[in-house]
């Protein structure tokens, strides 16, 4: 299963985002949308499992969606909180295979005690230096989960 994974959009849905995430089985977001359109924009590539971030509180658009989400993908447990600071849980005893977080906008793939942890950094406007990515996930019957970044030329 592949699963094209964002965050931190900020209510921007690049035209490049769209075309990298062309084929994906699912697609994660772990908040900051910004917008509602940029949801039914992904929604018309993949079914998506999507949490609000601070930016999206108090948006009344963003109520729908929670701050935290468990995604089942592959006969795997998916955890997507935005801030991965804010994680009040053990990944590794509750048998989550992949923690999601956004939020830093810093992309970054780690595995801690057999937990992949992933951040996509961002697919928004540009903060600062950092660049303009998103992940790609791979799950397999096998194997641990396998993640890269994808970053745009933009």
């Amino acid at each position: 299963m592949r699963i094209g994974v964002v965050s931190d959009s900020h209510g921007l849905l690049r035209p490049e985002v769209l075309q990298r995430l062309r084929g994906v089985d699912r697609i994660l977001h772990a908040g900051d949308i910004g917008r509602p359109e940029v949801i039914s924009g992904l929604e018309a590539l993949a079914s998506v499992t999507a949490i609000r971030g601070n930016v999206d509180e108090g948006q009344g658009w963003a109520a729908r969606f929670p701050e935290t989400a468990v995604a089942h993908c592959a006969g795997r447990a998916l955890y997507l909180i935005h801030d991965v600071k804010a994680l009040d849980l053990d990944p590794a005893a509750e048998g989550i295979a992949v923690v999601v977080s956004g939020h830093s906008h810093r992309p970054r793939i780690e595995t801690r005690e057999g937990v992949l942890y992933l951040n996509p950094g961002s697919i928004g406007p540009r903060r600062f230096s950092l660049p303009i990515s998103l992940a790609l996930l791979e799950l397999g019957a096998d194997g641990p989960p396998r993640a890269r970044i994808e970053e745009l030329a933009v």
